[in-house]
């Protein structure tokens, strides 16, 4: 690899490192979040006020973005790396581009974090999911969710998205503008396509508890595999097989 690229990838590993810290941290409760608040009972009104404080939508929106952070650079370097190889003629201007496109893919996914912690709240308000592990308490609504996201993973916008991510090389000869301006084009391009491929399968962590930190990397496997997966092997359809497969356990159980 060039030099520029060498610094992307320290770069790239130590975020990734210190994301996955904080979530370890997390996990073993060694560090405040919104899931080791003290609330009362399920759907009282002093719970469906409390999740709307500052102090609870705070905590939770960090959570949510550090957990973007984790999951999905992991699963964006390569198209971050090619784009540093496709920078590294401009000069010192030209290289940190690359930095400024993947800071846009992240807001991207920060802007995500935002709309996930809203629907934590309401969720938590209503008493759908436990207040400590976040997760969905309600069987139906679990499996309706299973087979929302396995029919996602079947539908036209899902195989368009994931064409896009599957490809980062032809994503940024495309889409390749020079400059600052044309980074944070790029990485809101990109990162809006990789929303689209993601999105339902990062909502599957309220099945298992938003902080299960076992979940958080399975489903951090997935999307590295969907990903880069030989198209041979249909990643897509056996992800949705299994989901369909375990809402129908789920219901049956």
């Amino acid at each position: 690899m060039a030099h520029d690229q060498r610094v992307v990838v320290g770069c790239l590993v130590l975020m990734c490192g210190l994301a996955w810290y904080w979530l370890w941290r997390s996990a073993a409760g060694a560090m405040p979040g919104p899931g080791t608040m003290p609330m009362p009972g399920m759907a009282s009104p002093a719970r469906s006020a409390g999740v709307w404080t500052l102090a609870y939508l705070a905590p939770a929106f960090a959570m949510w973005a550090i957990m973007m952070v984790a999951m999905m650079l992991p699963s964006a370097a390569p198209v971050i790396l090619l784009h540093a190889a496709f920078s590294q003629r401009g000069g010192g201007a030209a290289r940190l581009a690359t930095f400024v496109f993947a800071a846009t893919y992240l807001l991207v996914w920060i802007a995500f974090a935002a709309f996930a912690t809203i629907a934590q709240a309401l969720l938590v308000a209503g008493g759908l999911a436990d207040a400590a592990t976040l997760a969905l308490g309600n069987r139906a609504i679990v499996a309706g969710l299973l087979v929302a996201t396995a029919l996602y993973q079947l539908s036209g916008l899902k195989n368009v998205c994931l064409s896009k991510c599957r490809a980062p090389t032809g994503f940024l000869i495309q889409h390749w503008r020079p400059g600052y301006r044309g980074a944070v084009r790029m990485g809101w391009i990109h990162g809006t396509y990789c929303v689209g491929c993601c999105a339902l399968l990062m909502l599957l962590l309220f099945v298992g508890g938003v902080m299960n930190l076992a979940l958080i990397f399975l489903i951090t496997a997935v999307v590295v595999i969907e990903k880069y997966a030989p198209p041979i092997l249909h990643p897509r359809r056996l992800i949705a097989t299994i989901l369909f497969l375990a809402a129908a356990a789920l219901l049956l159980a």
